[in-house]
């Protein structure tokens, strides 16, 4: 396969994926976004209870 072939079918499938909207109608980005929020609050929370000077 040459490089032009290789280019020229990722362009098409880019293409393809553009003509369906390209997002997921189950995933909800306020969902995503509150959950990728409470876990770097999570994250940040243990962090703090480990690095406590004693």
């Amino acid at each position: 396969m040459s490089f032009h072939s290789t280019a020229a079918q990722l362009v098409t499938l880019a293409a393809e994926g553009q003509e369906h909207g390209g997002n997921h109608e189950s995933l909800s980005p306020y969902l995503t976004g509150g959950g990728a929020l409470f876990a770097l609050l999570l994250m940040l929370w243990v962090t703090t209870r480990f690095n406590r000077d004693r």
